[in-house]
């Protein structure tokens, strides 16, 4: 995916008699921004919208988006219309604990416990 970004910034930079994809003006730098987070959603909605099916009856409905990612709007936006289209419920942190790890992690623990998760070792079904 990055290469092909590259190879379009430098197809483009070309089009348009430039030297470097540096000289690019902002209107063309933003589109070329907006088309790679487009596709690398697209992406992510594939394989996640293929995921989710696959455990289907598992009595799993709850994506959990934690991360540097949950801070971006676009991936919430478009993550929450797959889950509502798929009957899933979505948890997202605020975007203030999207980029601090340890809270991050604090967050994803508190949801976990709400739903009556636990990493209770003598509960796992664990195969290497």
């Amino acid at each position: 995916l990055k290469t092909n970004e590259r190879r379009a910034a430098e197809q483009l930079a070309a089009d348009r008699g430039l030297n470097s994809v540096d000289d690019l003006n902002e209107l063309d730098r933003a589109d070329l921004a907006a088309s790679f987070q487009n596709t690398a959603i697209k992406h992510l909605e594939q394989r996640l919208e293929r995921a989710m099916k696959l455990v289907d009856g598992d009595g799993i409905t709850t994506l959990a988006l934690v991360g540097g990612v949950a801070a971006n709007k676009e991936i919430r936006n478009r993550l929450d219309a797959l889950c509502q289209k798929l009957q899933w419920s979505m948890v997202v942190p605020p975007p203030r604990l999207c980029t601090d790890q340890g809270a991050m992690s604090a967050w994803a623990a508190v949801e976990r416990l709400k739903m009556g998760s636990s990493d209770d070792p003598t509960n796992q079904e664990v195969y290497a």
